[in-house]
């Protein structure tokens, strides 16, 4: 029940026919990572990121070197 955390598995992703993106607020600076689909645009929200481990996180979890930016 208290015991050590199991190692986070690397989650996976859809490379052809999402890319990672962070969606960006102009007016509170909040950020949110995720995937755009290629297709139609839509935006799936992951994780809050609030710092740059927070960033680092996402893209060590989903195995990411590059990430877009919107707004």
């Amino acid at each position: 029940m208290f015991g050590k955390k199991k190692a986070a598995a690397r989650k996976t992703y859809d490379p052809e026919n999402e890319k990672p993106a962070l969606r960006c607020s102009i007016c509170t600076g909040e950020q949110v990572a995720g995937f755009r689909n290629l297709e139609n645009g839509k935006f799936t929200e992951i994780m809050l990121v609030r710092s740059e481990k927070d960033l680092k996180d996402f893209k060590d979890t989903y195995g990411v070197t590059e990430i877009e930016r919107f707004y």
